[in-house]
């Protein structure tokens, strides 16, 4: 199943800030099935904390999958997620260290770390084997999806409130059905907001210079 999504930015008749990173997802209605779990894959997901960074940032994922955050920076780190989602706090860990979260419920998950205030990555659990994210140009393609009716979803980042439910739309796949066509979504041009560290509280103008936190 191939498709396309449109990100609308204010005042553009297609987004400049890019068009990767969307999700999509096919939800089974009436009698179709969700699709055979995959989360018991011996390569599970990985959010790699690297150059004070998530790789990838944006990952979704069939609920009740496995993720492993492993540090590859020469440096602690303190992975957390407490809004919506999956809630966790991973403490401090060093460079070589790893830890595993499973996404056990739908929803998004907005992870942070408590050290680094511009790390940020988001991890999307899903009811469905049948998702994807868009390719920097808005392509889509879902595969293995058998004939039944679906509700397709779309997410991304930048989505306006207002917007949430422009791609949620019940779409009927059949044998010839190859393409859900072109779905828009509506966006925010503005940066994303600032966050809280795990306490709620601003982060410190700078990383600390403990050679605990940072080694250069």
């Amino acid at each position: 199943m191939t498709g396309h999504v449109e990100l609308i930015a204010p005042g553009e008749r297609i987004s400049k800030i890019g068009q990767g990173n969307t999700a999509v997802w096919l939800t089974p209605l009436g009698g179709s099935t969700a699709g055979p779990f995959r989360g018991d894959s011996k390569l599970a997901p990985r959010l790699v904390q690297r150059n004070k960074a998530f790789e990838p940032r944006i990952v979704i994922l069939r609920a009740g999958t496995a993720v492993e955050f492993p540090n590859h920076d020469p440096f602690f780190h303190n992975v957390f997620s407490l809004f919506e989602g999956k809630r966790f706090d991973l403490g401090l860990y060093e460079a070589g260290g790893t830890r595993i979260v499973h996404f056990d419920r739908v929803g998004i998950s907005y992870i942070f770390c408590n050290i680094h205030p511009d790390m940020s990555a988001v991890v999307i659990a899903v009811p469905t084997t049948y998702y994807t994210l868009s390719d920097a140009s808005g392509n889509v393609t879902i595969h293995g999806v058998p004939p039944g009716r679906y509700l397709l979803h779309i997410w991304n980042e930048r989505g306006l409130p207002e917007a949430t439910g422009d791609g949620a739309r019940e779409l009927t796949v059949s044998a010839p059905t190859t393409s859900f066509g072109s779905v828009r979504m509506s966006i925010s041009a503005s940066p994303e907001p600032s966050h809280k560290n795990k306490y709620g509280r601003d982060y410190d103008p700078s990383s600390p210079s403990n050679p605990i936190y940072e080694q250069h």
